[in-house]
C-alpha cells in the first residue's frame, strides 16, 4: 500500500509509499514502542477466549470496491472485540473486522495464515478476498485457513478513522493553495493542517481516545488477540510494506508466539522519516527513468526519445496545470493529482501503458487518464466514495512516529528528496508547509529502533530490486536484524509474493508450508 507524505499534497513531499516508516537514525539509542501496561493479565481473559461467530461478508462492505470483493466465493466474516485501550481493558471495547476462507483440504490443515497489505490504513478483508484467485490451488489455499484483518479504526472495523467526507477529499484535491513559499500560502497551509488535525477528532468515534491507541503498538496487541481467537497456537503471517511493521512490531512483542512470517516490501527500521523520504525519493527517480527509457522505444511517447530529458519533458507538460487544470470528464486534472498518476503508476510496470497513454492524452489537453490512476491510489471508487485508507494513514503515521515540528527541517527533506526526484515536485521544496501530525492531538505511542526479538522462529524477507516505495536495502537490513533468511527478487514493482513470479511463490509457499529458509543468497530473476 501507500504512505503519504509529510504534509497533506502531493507537491509537498510525494504521495510516496509502500509503507510508512518509523525508525531513528543510527545515532539514536534502540528504544522500543512505549508500553501499554494492563494492571491485570487476567483482565484480557475474556478478549482472548472470545469466539468469533462467522457469518456473510455483504455487511462488512463499506464502498463498492469492498462489496465487489466480499463476493469471492467461500468467504466469511466476523468482528473481533478487543480493548479500546489496552491499559484500560475493562473500560470501552472497539471491534476489528476479519474475513476467512477456509482451506480446501481441512485433513491437511496447518492453521490460519493471517495477512496484512499496507498502508497503513489497507484493508486486509478486501486484500484477503482478492488474494483467493491466487492462492486456490497452492499451499496457501488448501492448507491454511486465509484470514484478513482491517486494523483498528480501519475499513469495516468500529470505529473508522473520519477525517474528511468525500467531498471534502474532492475539494482538497482540487484546490491549489500554493507551494508555501510565500506568507499567505504558508498561513493557508497552517490553517488546512489545524482543520483536518480537528476533523480528524470530532468525526471519529471515541474521538482523541481511538486516536491515541490506533497505532502499531495497539495493532499488534489486536493481532494477538485475533491469533487466539482463531484457535492457532501459534502465528502464520503474511505482511506486504506497512504490514512488514506490524509484522516485526508483532514479532518483538510475542516472538515465541509466531509460527512463521513472510514480509514482503520491507520497512527499515532504523530510519529516520527524512532518510526513509529520500530513499523512497531515490527508488521512484529510478522506476521513473526505467519507465522514461521504456517509454522512449516507442514512436509518439510523451516523454520523447530521451530518457536523460524526460523530468524536463513531463515538468513542462504537467506545470501549466498549476494555472489551468485539464479536463477530465466533468472533473478536472491538477497538478497534484497528475504527479500521484506517476506515482501510482511506479508501483506495478503493467500501469506503464495506462500511464503512457495518459500523458500523451494531457498532451492533447484531456486529462482523465490520469485522473483513473490519481483515483486508484486514493482509492476513489467510481461512485465517487473513498476509502478508509487516506484518513487512517495519517492517524496512524501520527502516533507512530515522532513529531517533525520545524519546518526548516521540513523543507531541507523536500529538498534531499527533490535533488533526487525533481519529477516530484517541479524541484521546488515546499517551505511553508507544517508537517499534519506537528499539532496532532494525541502523543506518539512508538519509537524508531532496532527490533529485538529473542526466540523467534527466522522470518522470511523478500525484497525487490527496483521496489520504488520500499527500497531494496530497506529488505536487506530488515532480515539481518531479525536473524531472517533473504529472497531477492529482481523486478520493477512493490512487493513480489503472489503477483505472478513463480520462483519468488514457490520458495515463500515452502518456507509457509515447513519452516524452511530459501538457500542464502537465493535471487528470482524475475
Amino acid at each position: 500500500m501507500r504512505s503519504r507524505s509529510l504534509s497533506l499534497t502531493v507537491t509537498s513531499l510525494v504521495s510516496v509509499l509502500g509503507a510508512c516508516t518509523t525508525t531513528p537514525g543510527p545515532s539514536l539509542p534502540p528504544s522500543p514502542p512505549s508500553p501499554s501496561p494492563v494492571a491485570d493479565v487476567h483482565a484480557l481473559d475474556r478478549f482472548y477466549e472470545q469466539k468469533l461467530a462467522w457469518g456473510a461478508c455483504g455487511p462488512f462492505a463499506t464502498d463498492q470496491d469492498s462489496a465487489q470483493a466480499f463476493r469471492a466465493p467461500g468467504v466469511e466474516c466476523a468482528r473481533l472485540t478487543v480493548p479500546l485501550d489496552y491499559a484500560r481493558p475493562q473500560g470501552d471495547t472497539i471491534t476489528v473486522g476479519v474475513l476467512r476462507r477456509r482451506a480446501a483440504h481441512p485433513e491437511d490443515r496447518i492453521g490460519s495464515l493471517v495477512m496484512n497489505p499496507g498502508g497503513p490504513g489497507g484493508s486486509g478483508m478486501e486484500a484477503a478476498a482478492r488474494l483467493i484467485p491466487r492462492t486456490t490451488n497452492n499451499a496457501i489455499g488448501l492448507r491454511f485457513d486465509l484470514v484478513g484483518f482491517d486494523p483498528r479504526g480501519v475499513g469495516a472495523s468500529q470505529p473508522r478513522v473520519r477525517c474528511l467526507t468525500d467531498a471534502e477529499r474532492d475539494a482538497d484535491r482540487a484546490e491549489y493553495r500554493g507551494d508555501g513559499t510565500t506568507h499567505d500560502s504558508a498561513a493557508v497551509w497552517s490553517a488546512v493542517a489545524r482543520d483536518f488535525d480537528s476533523k480528524c477528532t470530532q468525526r471519529t468515534g471515541h474521538g482523541a481516545e481511538l486516536l491515541a491507541n490506533i497505532g502499531t503498538r495497539d495493532v499488534v496487541k489486536d493481532l494477538d488477540v485475533l491469533r487466539a481467537a482463531l484457535g492457532d497456537e501459534k502465528l502464520s503471517y503474511l505482511g506486504y510494506s506497512y504490514g512488514t511493521q506490524i509484522g516485526y512490531s508483532y514479532a518483538e512483542a510475542f516472538p515465541r508466539n509466531v509460527r512463521v512470517m513472510v514480509l514482503d516490501g520491507a520497512v527499515d527500521p532504523t530510519q529516520t522519516q527524512v532518510d526513509s523520504l529520500v530513499a523512497q525519493g531515490e527508488g521512484f527517480a529510478r522506476s521513473f527513468g526505467l519507465f522514461a527509457t521504456e517509454c522512449s522505444r516507442h514512436p509518439g511517447c510523451a516523454l520523447g526519445d530521451d530518457p536523460a530529458r524526460a523530468p524536463d519533458v513531463f515538468d513542462g507538460l504537467v506545470r501549466r496545470l498549476l494555472v489551468a487544470p485539464a479536463q477530465a470528464g466533468g472533473r478536472k486534472l491538477t497538478y497534484d493529482d497528475a504527479v500521484t498518476a506517476v506515482v501510482e503508476a511506479m508501483y506495478s510496470r503493467q500501469l506503464w501503458p495506462s500511464l503512457s497513454t495518459g500523458l500523451n492524452q494531457l498532451k492533447a489537453g484531456d486529462g482523465s487518464g490520469l485522473l483513473r490512476l490519481a483515483d486508484a491510489y486514493y482509492e476513489r471508487g467510481a461512485d465517487g466514495r473513498y476509502s478508509s485508507l487516506q484518513d487512517a494513514y495519517f492517524a496512524v503515521r501520527c502516533v507512530d512516529n515522532p513529531r517533525l515540528t520545524d519546518p526548516f527541517a521540513i523543507a531541507e527533506a523536500h529538498l534531499r528528496m527533490l535533488a533526487t526526484a525533481p519529477f516530484l515536485g517541479g524541484g521546488r521544496p515546499d517551505e511553508g508547509e507544517p508537517d499534519v501530525c506537528a499539532n496532532w492531538p494525541v502523543p506518539s505511542t512508538s519509537q524508531p529502533h532496532r527490533p529485538i526479538a529473542p526466540g523467534l522462529p527466522p522470518p522470511l524477507v523478500i525484497s525487490t530490486t527496483n521496489d520504488p516505495a520500499t527500497p531494496y536495502q530497506a529488505g536487506v537490513n530488515l532480515a539481518a536484524e531479525l536473524g531472517g533468511g533473504l529472497l531477492t527478487f529482481d523486478g520493477t514493482q512493490h512487493t513480489a509474493f503472489l503477483h505472478g513470479d513463480t520462483c519468488v511463490d514457490i520458495n515463500a509457499l515452502a518456507y509457509l508450508v515447513d519452516g524452511t529458509l530459501p538457500p542464502p543468497n537465493t535471487r528470482c530473476p524475475g
